[in-house]
């Protein structure tokens, strides 16, 4: 393992790759206390709306997707929404997407469509903005009032159905459906809640799901949890708000078994009888683009020297990518998930770039925190569904729309 492979600080406590031996959790037992605290705002207002005393408000003649997840960054939500958004589209559905804009330095709502001229990363937020180049024929509205911006896109722009981005924490808007999507590279982690572990909501409430989304790992497409840690996750199941014990760990594990075999992927998380449909995709490079933005096929870099530049929760499924398509990983620049680059810092990479006599290469997530000149080739990814696309169909009201309208 090359230093730009090693884990991240934040990796190696939220996504151990063997159970944690005891010293290992008393030395983290702080972050154990500092989890109850949330654990417990969580679970009350969690209760509150599973009692109806809070309510979630529903916009009449608007279908609303909600697409989540439960644990913090990196699980694979944008190309989910994208690719939902060019279905709904393809459909002929209205469709606008719902999103809180992470890390702009705004919190002004503003609405916005691709076939338009664009606000910059810093007021939109890189996804928004991503999602407005990739679909534009899809109207974003970015802001933390997200009934407000369903109640804009059905009256103000006779919009049909939205998608609530990173919406199943988000309680107050009704929906129709609630997408999780959950990595089976890491599954639920080491099973803590935060700060402890990346877990936003107890394991309990993937009960609330309708359908679940599974990233397959990049190395086995028909992938199984071992059957050590389908008895451990089992156990848990039936106490869904315990901590996980000493064995216990939430690491999906290829094991190369027979496809027949994805149907209790799961079973570990929810009991059997919850019946929760899943549709299982695969997320693939699709081109190369240029600095000019222009196309290429994913061939184009094969045996040319990088350098990665990152700003991601989990950087190590970028890097795999790269040398799946072949580049010579010559070296990485990583900073933390949605980091906004400084001139000094991209200096540095450029400076590095040369030296190594690489090409950069990074994320089209990254590519719009950019600035205008900055030379850099962006993988595009595109999404395969492997599994339970007649699920996927079902729950976005497309039965009866013959495919590839």
């Amino acid at each position: 393992m090359t230093p730009a492979d090693a884990p991240t600080a934040i990796e190696r406590v939220f996504y151990p790759p063997s159970p944690e031996p005891w010293e290992r959790r008393v030395l983290l037992s702080p972050l154990t206390v500092l989890s109850w605290p949330y654990a417990a705002a969580v679970h009350v207002r969690g209760a509150l709306y599973d009692a109806g005393l809070l309510r979630a408000e529903r916009v009449e003649g608007l279908k609303v997707l909600s697409v989540g997840n439960v644990n913090v960054g990196g699980t694979g939500k944008t190309p989910a929404v994208l690719h939902l958004a060019e279905q709904l589209v393809q459909s002929g559905r209205k469709v606008g997407i719902l999103t809180r804009g992470y890390g702009r330095a705004t919190r002004e709502p503003l609405t916005f469509i691709g076939t338009e001229p664009l606000p910059s990363a810093d007021v939109a937020g890189d996804e928004p903005l991503l999602l407005a180049r990739r679909c534009p024929q899809v109207r974003l509205f970015v802001g933390s009032d997200r009934v407000a911006s369903a109640y804009r896109a059905r009256d103000e722009f006779g919009l049909d159905t939205v998608l609530l981005d990173d919406g199943f924490q988000h309680r107050r808007l009704a929906r129709d459906e609630d997408f999780v999507v959950v990595d089976e590279s890491v599954g639920l982690g080491n099973g803590h809640m935060l700060p402890r572990g990346p877990l936003r909501e107890p394991r309990g409430s993937l009960r609330r799901a309708t359908l679940f989304w599974l990233r397959a790992t990049a190395t086995s497409a028909a992938a199984t949890p071992s059957p050590r840690l389908a008895r451990g996750v089992d156990a848990v199941a039936q106490e869904p708000h315990a901590h996980a014990h000493q064995g216990d760990t939430h690491r999906w594990v290829p094991t190369g078994d027979s496809p027949e075999r994805f149907a209790d992927t799961l079973g570990g998380w929810l009991p059997a009888s919850q019946g929760i449909p899943r549709v299982r995709t695969r997320y693939r490079p699709t081109a190369w683009v240029d600095p000019e933005g222009v196309l290429h096929p994913v061939t184009a870099m094969t045996a040319q020297p990088v350098l990665a530049l990152a700003g991601l929760a989990r950087p190590g499924g970028f890097l795999q990518t790269l040398r799946s398509l072949g580049t010579e990983l010559r070296e990485a620049a990583l900073f933390p998930d949605h980091h906004r680059f400084t001139a000094d810092e991209l200096r540095d990479v450029q400076a590095r770039a040369v030296r190594q006599g690489a090409r950069v290469v990074t994320t089209e997530k990254d590519a719009v925190r950019l600035p205008q000149g900055f030379e850099a080739w962006v993988v595009r990814l595109g999404v395969e569904i492997l599994e339970g696309e007649s699920h996927l169909r079902r729950a976005l009201g497309l039965e009866d729309v013959p495919r590839g309208l």
